[in-house]
């Protein structure tokens, strides 16, 4: 069992939970999320006064699968993502899950995760 936890960016998102569900991976959390990598500040004005935005939104997505979906997951993620093949395409993290409970009916391990 492996928890994938992918950072995105926001218009990607639409684009990436259509190539997940095309692949039979239903069960996933996104949760926005600021952050920074190699991007360039951003310089906005607010109410005439410069602002120099280095946090930039983001999407976090996480995806715990069975061992046999970690490549579907990661390729429905790259194929979208590196379409436009500049900086700041996001990040990809692979992590083992120790245990998987379904609170519902105390199943444990792979059968919980679905």
């Amino acid at each position: 069992m492996k928890l994938i936890i992918s950072i995105i960016q926001p218009e990607e998102l639409p684009a990436i939970k259509e190539e997940l569900l095309k692949r039979k991976i239903y069960k996933f959390t996104i949760t926005n999320a600021k952050g920074q990598g190699k991007e360039i500040p951003v310089q906005e004005v607010y109410r005439g006064i410069s602002h120099e935005i280095t946090l930039l939104i983001k999407v976090r997505l996480e995806i715990a699968v069975n061992d046999e979906y970690v490549d579907a997951v990661i390729d429905a993620i790259t194929t979208v993502a590196k379409q436009d093949g500049d900086k700041g395409r996001g990040k990809i993290f692979i992590m083992p899950i120790e245990e998987c409970i379904r609170i519902r009916t105390g199943e444990k391990g792979t059968t919980a995760i679905g």
